[in-house]
């Protein structure tokens, strides 16, 4: 994963990968900015100003914006998280400029045309909607509010209603001036690309982005706590979090091991015990998600009524038994083999390297080798699994449950079952 990086004298970083042997780019914009940067009065307007942001320029309309990457064949889309916003193409080599004009220019020139304005509001409406009809997903939201209680990392990326039907030509303005400037974006091409020619590209339209934000990031502290919503639905959907690790520590690489070993696919301890031994789910799974200071790890499980009341007290033993016992040597192993060939398998995606090197320079301001990726995850020993799983779970949980939760172990159960 060879990249060349080029910065201009507005501090824009501009990273290039170069495959000649591709008849592809894959290029974006990457700006570290997303829900956790907003204030409560805005919440979701990072979401809002990315769908924004296609719906006219000062030299194209909303149409001429799709047609001009659809009519080379060119895929074009953007996407909004807690912590980063992207809009990003893949186009055939030479219409790599196209492309980039097409991003800069609604990045850079957008109008927010009030006859757009008025539908995306609506489409956004109808977008939270659908997510707060859909259990497995609204369950999340639920999730990460009790975990991140009174701050933006808890607040929904898609915002409220409300707020949303509320935003307006000068709140986006206000928002693109604050939070988006050179130093907190990166340019990225990746495929048949020459960083030379690519770097004059992005000089042409983008010199003129000023330097420096104007905002001030919020508190970013794990909190715990518990939530329910009972509706007349067939599954109970549980999710079990505790404090995680931001991007920047040692154990970023341990945690993720414990999590593919805990329940990171058919041959992990939860799948085994719970789906397997127990058939008490058709899904189970851990995961972890870091920010830039704090992380969650979680444990999702979807199941019937019925088997709720058997379903936590299962999981909770499995959580004491990754504490008490040290996994095996094989265990670690097949957790190490998957990590590394899950991530090598994405650098055979040039969509998925121009990615991996965007977020890369705007967390840690540096490409990091695959070696050295490599390298970190061979040295975690058994003895760091231990470590890391005892820190994690004696953490205050975060306990959230929706659906056909008519009987189940309560939130102070749950904390005296962890601790007994």
């Amino acid at each position: 994963m060879q990249s060349k990086i080029t910065t201009l004298k507005n501090g824009l970083r501009i990273i290039t990968s170069s495959n000649p042997q591709l008849e592809t780019v894959s290029l974006g914009i990457w700006v570290k900015t997303g829900s956790a940067y907003e204030k409560p009065e805005v919440n979701g307007i990072s979401h809002f100003l990315e769908h924004m942001s296609f719906k006219g320029t000062k030299k194209r309309t909303a149409l001429e914006i799709s047609e001009a990457i659809e009519d080379v064949g060119g895929q074009s889309n953007a996407y909004t998280s807690r912590e980063f916003t992207a809009y990003y193409a893949k186009m055939l080599k030479n219409d790599a400029e196209l492309a980039l004009d097409v991003l800069a220019d609604s990045l850079i020139n957008s109008t927010f045309p009030e006859e757009e304005l008025q539908k995306e509001r609506e489409v956004v409406v109808q977008e939270i909607k659908q997510t707060i009809d859909t259990p497995d997903d609204i369950v999340f939201d639920y999730f990460q509010e009790a975990a991140f209680s009174n701050q933006a990392l808890g607040r929904s990326i898609l915002g409220p209603k409300e707020l949303v039907r509320g935003f307006s030509r000068e709140t986006l303005q206000n928002y693109l001036n604050t939070n988006y400037a050179a130093e907190n974006m990166v340019v990225c091409a990746v495929g048949n690309v020459n960083h030379d020619d690519f770097v004059h590209m992005t000089l042409e339209r983008m010199s003129s982005v000023k330097e420096k934000t104007n905002f001030i990031p919020d508190t970013q502290k794990y909190n715990g706590g518990f939530f329910i919503e009972k509706r007349d639905i067939e599954q109970a959907h549980v999710l079990l979090g505790f404090e995680g690790v931001p991007y920047s520590t040692e154990q970023y690489y341990p945690i993720i091991l414990l999590s593919t070993l805990f329940g990171g696919g058919m041959s992990s301890r939860l799948f085994q015990e719970i789906r397997e031994k127990r058939g008490l789910v058709y899904s189970v799974y851990s995961f972890t998600g870091s920010h830039t200071n704090t992380g969650i790890f979680g444990i999702y499980a979807g199941t019937g009524a019925k088997d709720l009341p058997t379903l936590l007290p299962v999981i909770v033993e499995e959580i004491k038994k990754v504490c008490n016992e040290k996994v095996l040597q094989k265990e670690l192993d097949r957790a190490k083999t998957q990590l590394k060939a899950s991530m090598l398998m994405s650098l055979e995606s040039s969509s998925s390297v121009a990615e991996i090197l965007a977020r890369q320079h705007l967390i840690y301001n540096r490409i990091i080798p695959v070696e050295e990726m490599v390298e970190r995850i061979e040295k975690v020993t058994l003895d760091d699994i231990l470590n890391i799983a005892q820190t994690v779970f004696a953490s205050k949980p975060t306990y959230t449950l929706l659906g056909a939760v008519d009987k189940h172990m309560d939130y102070d159960q749950l904390q005296k079952s962890l601790k007994d």
